[in-house]
C-alpha cells in the first residue's frame, strides 16, 4: 500500500500517524463501532490539541496481515505529545475493547 502526499513538504509541520491493526481474517474487528463511535471520539477529544483530520482504510477480502490502518493527522508534533498525554487519552485508549483486541501499533510517517 503506498500513499502519495500532496501539498506536503519536508518543512510542513503536519505529523501523520497511522495506527495499524494486524490480524487474521477471523480477528475480531467491528468496522461499525470503529467507524461510527471510535473514530469520533478521537476526533472530538483530541481534535482540540491539534488532531485535524482522521481516516480508516480497511482490507478488502478475508486475508492474514493489516485489517484496517487509522491516518490521524496533527498540527504538529507538539499535538500529537498533547493528545496523547491529555485527560482524554484514557477514554479513547478503553475504547479499544469494543471493537477488536487486536494491539494497534503506531507509526509515524514522513513524505519523501
Amino acid at each position: 500500500m503506498e500513499k502519495i502526499a500532496t501539498g506536503a513538504t519536508h518543512d510542513d509541520p503536519t505529523v501523520t500517524f497511522y495506527v495499524i491493526y494486524t490480524g487474521g481474517p477471523d480477528a475480531r474487528f467491528d468496522r461499525n463501532w470503529y467507524v461510527d463511535h471510535h473514530l469520533p471520539l478521537v476526533m472530538k477529544s483530541w481534535s482540540k490539541y491539534g488532531l485535524e483530520s482522521v481516516a480508516a482504510l480497511f482490507r478488502s477480502g478475508e486475508q492474514n496481515g493489516t485489517q484496517v490502518i487509522c491516518e490521524c493527522n496533527f498540527r504538529d508534533m507538539a499535538a500529537v505529545h498533547a493528545a496523547f498525554d491529555s485527560p482524554e487519552a484514557a477514554a479513547v485508549m478503553a475504547d479499544v475493547i469494543h471493537f477488536t483486541e487486536l494491539m494497534p501499533q503506531r507509526l509515524r510517517v514522513v513524505p519523501i
